[in-house]
């Protein structure tokens, strides 16, 4: 399939290099940014663009990777080719993209991507949508071409799975960080609580959260708790999310046990 990127980030990254290694072509790389879209064209073989009047009107799919508030407007200026059209976020409706594009549909790589970290794929979750049937089953037949773990999800359940994600991934990384703070107050290495954000990691791919949960928290150590409060006594937001994330933990204890 001939295949236009939209986009030069993260996700149009990762989604180019796909594509180009099951053998599509990647026609164009689309950036507002000529440099970063070059960059991206160079790796995949394609042209680079960064104005949308340059599309080349020969290809079959335009793949809108860029922030949400930009699709509409991209939407808009790739309505006129009448070619299938699918964005890849996980908080946008695809009935924005079909009261522009009526043949369109979502393409929503389910994982945490960053130009400099490979990932393989064929491991990624694909969670496809389409404006009708037979789109879905063209979307279903492209995205296997590029991950063994494809799945129909309309777009409520994407945006559930896009609010889940923020909680599995966006919020642990951020925990991580203020830990990573906290031991730089006392001179004490990062590398020495990776194992245990590991083992952590690697807990629940075999048991449910609730049951693979420990800390003072699910104990109901008062005093502990009451210590580390101390601690962060003059850091009132991260003494807040202390308290927040302590109680949410005895709530969860009680109602999973």
């Amino acid at each position: 399939m001939r295949i236009t990127i939209i986009g030069s980030g993260n996700v149009a990254t990762h989604l180019a290099a796909a594509f180009k290694n099951a053998g599509h072509r990647i026609v164009q790389v689309y950036s507002r940014d000529l440099q970063n879209a070059a960059l991206l064209a160079y790796h995949v073989k394609a042209d680079a663009i960064d104005g949308l009047k340059d599309i080349n009107p020969e290809t079959d799919l335009f793949v809108i990777a860029v922030k949400d508030d930009a699709i509409i407007s991209i939407a808009r200026s790739l309505a006129p080719f009448q070619k299938l059209t699918v964005h890849t976020s996980g908080a946008a409706d695809l009935n924005t993209l079909i009261s522009i594009i009526p043949n369109s549909g979502v393409l929503y790589p389910l994982q945490t991507l960053s130009k400099n970290k490979e990932v393989d794929f064929l491991t990624v979750p694909l969670c496809i949508e389409g404006a009708n049937e037979q789109i879905t089953l063209e979307l279903e037949q492209l995205a296997q071409t590029i991950s063994n773990n494809v799945y129909r999800i309309n777009s409520a359940q994407r945006k559930a799975l896009h609010l889940a994600a923020v909680f599995a991934c966006n919020f642990p990384n951020y925990l991580y960080d203020v830990a990573r703070q906290q031991l730089d107050k006392q001179n004490i290495d990062f590398e020495l609580i990776r194992p245990l954000i590991l083992e952590t990691a690697q807990k629940v791919q075999d048991n449910l959260p609730v049951d693979a949960q420990t800390g003072p928290a699910v104990r109901n150590d008062q005093n502990t708790m009451e210590m580390h409060l101390q601690m962060l006594q003059d850091e009132p937001g991260l003494k807040m999310i202390y308290e927040l994330l302590s109680q949410g933990i005895i709530k969860n204890a009680k109602v999973g046990h």
